[in-house]
């Protein structure tokens, strides 16, 4: 089964596919957006080109559980998604994703991948996705 996953935020979005079979996902180029709504004609060429059966969205919550002020605006963005494609959507917890991605760039890439900021987004897009997978291995 493909898998899309998206590492929501208010000016870029990562993107990650992957399916369950290898529980792996791999980075695709990030979305633009404008206070956090993609061009959707973007996402639709996603969802075209890769046919997923699930999307996996980000849950930002703060260390301690409880939600951040953009929580509210990734589940309207997980809402909107399972509304226009009429795809399952499920949230999931993204804590620590972004600082994980960036240590996953600097060991593979080094320092210099640092500055090329716009991967850490589809980067934490992987994370995110192959965290829900190792977590609903029989579901």
């Amino acid at each position: 089964m493909i898998i899309l996953a998206f590492d929501f935020g208010i000016k870029k979005i990562g993107v990650a596919v992957g399916e369950n079979i290898i529980k792996k996902g791999r980075p695709l180029k990030f979305l633009h957006a404008h206070n956090g709504y993609p061009n959707w004609y973007s996402v639709q060429s996603l969802i075209n080109l890769w046919e997923p059966k699930l999307i996996i969205v980000g849950l930002p919550l703060n260390i301690n559980g409880t939600k951040q002020t953009i929580t509210n605006k990734s589940e309207k963005f997980a809402n909107l998604l399972q509304s226009k494609f009429n795809i399952t959507v499920k949230m999931h917890d993204e804590r620590l994703t972004t600082v994980e991605a960036k240590s996953i760039m600097f060991y593979k890439y080094g320092f210099k991948s640092l500055k090329k900021i716009d991967n850490i987004h589809s980067y934490a897009a992987v994370i995110i996705l192959e965290s829900w997978l190792n977590r609903n291995v029989n579901k």
